[in-house]
C-alpha cells in the first residue's frame, strides 16, 4: 500500500493506494498517530485507489476514527470504489463513517 499526503485547507489528505490488510496496516496506524502529535485534527481518507481492505484495515481505520473524535477533530473518507463500498455496507461500518462521493464534496462538508 502506498500514502500520499497532501494538505487542503484545514484538512490533511491520505489518498491510499494498493491493499490495506494484515501486512501493512501498521504504515496507516503510523501515518494516524504522526499526524495526532502534529496535533492535526482533520483527515481525509481518500480511497479512490484503494483495492482491497481486510478487517485489520476496517479496524485501524475504525481506531482513527474514535482517536480523532477524541480530540474533537474530522475523520471522514471519500472516493470507495464500489467493492469497497460493499465491505462497508456489509460490515455496518457505512453507518459508522462519514463517507462521501468526492475529496471536494468531503472538504465542503
Amino acid at each position: 500500500m502506498e500514502i500520499i499526503e497532501k494538505k487542503a485547507d484545514s484538512f490533511v489528505i491520505l489518498n491510499l493506494k494498493g491493499r490495506l490488510d494484515t501486512t501493512n496496516y501498521g504504515e496507516l496506524e503510523k501515518k494516524i498517530f504522526e499526524l495526532l502529535e502534529k496535533k492535526e485534527n482533520n483527515i481525509i481518507i481518500d480511497c479512490e485507489k484503494l483495492d482491497y481492505i481486510s478487517s485489520s484495515g476496517l479496524r485501524i481505520l475504525l481506531m482513527g476514527l474514535k482517536k480523532f473524535k477524541a480530540n474533537k477533530g474530522k475523520f471522514v473518507l471519500c472516493d470507495l470504489q464500489e467493492n469497497i463500498k460493499e465491505i462497508f455496507e456489509i460490515s455496518g461500518f457505512s453507518s459508522i463513517f462519514d463517507i462521501y462521493e468526492s475529496q471536494d464534496e468531503a472538504l465542503k462538508a
